[in-house]
């Protein structure tokens, strides 16, 4: 997505005027998440200046600059959040990131997901699996629609048997979404990405669960999914959008 991450954080890249980091702290929201903390790295500094700045850009307000007071005249579903943003350096790698997030994490399991893929994945049900299999680690995992066709031939490998339209794969992927308990941090050993270090760490001592998302994912990787994405809430079927 160079064209809109050279100027900006890819979690700020907008999906119908909002950033993609506003979707999904929305959806949460919705879900009674309000409590979150940021950890940015590159352009990290345009995160800070877009959550200073919210809450005058959602509503009118009356600022008196003799006082300093600010007065808004309506309110949006974001008074309820609280934001913590962590500055976790440009060149950190994930569980680096995580790593420093550790002073601002009580005792109890915690979500983490990533700020750039949309999901109605729901909270309750994925707590509750968390909590039924007695495992101290739980990754949300989906299977992926193939972005292409796909062809079936016949035995005769002449005739077409089947042709399906962006089938879901066989293989399934870590779309985020993970409840983690405090025991995360023991496994933090070095700035490493989380994806190719603790986590596999985890899974070979077999501590990791999987809840399977049947529902909606989508990253924003590319130009192409952004655009996909837009499409979706323009003509009112986008299903992460559960506030409304």
């Amino acid at each position: 997505m160079r064209e809109e991450t050279e100027f900006r954080p890819k979690p700020l890249v907008e999906i119908g005027g909002k950033p993609v980091l506003w979707h999904i702290m929305k959806n949460l929201s919705s879900q009674g998440v309000n409590d979150f903390i940021i950890l940015t790295g590159y352009k990290g500094d345009m995160i800070r200046r877009y959550f200073l700045d919210l809450r005058a850009l959602e509503n009118d307000f009356s600022i008196s600059y003799k006082t300093g007071q600010v007065d808004y005249h309506s309110a949006r579903g974001e008074e309820e959040w609280k934001v913590t943003v962590l500055d976790t350096g440009a060149e950190t790698l994930t569980a680096g990131r995580l790593a420093q997030a550790r002073p601002h994490i009580n005792d109890s399991p915690f979500l983490l997901t990533y700020g750039d893929g949309l999901a109605d994945i729901e909270v309750a049900k994925l707590v509750e699996h968390h909590s039924s299999h007695g495992l101290p680690f739980t990754v949300s995992v989906t299977a992926p629609s193939n972005r292409f066709g796909v062809v079936r031939i016949a035995p005769d490998n002449v005739a077409v048997a089947e042709f399906l339209e962006k089938p879901r794969s066989e293989e399934k992927i870590n779309m985020g979404y993970m409840i983690l308990q405090n025991e995360i941090f023991n496994y933090l050993v070095s700035d490493e990405p989380l994806e190719s270090g603790p986590l596999p760490r985890i899974a070979r001592e077999g501590l990791l669960g999987a809840y399977f998302h049947h529902g909606f994912f989508h990253p924003m990787d590319t130009i192409r999914d952004q655009n996909e994405l837009e499409g979706m809430l323009r003509t009112g079927k986008a299903p992460w959008v559960t506030w409304e």
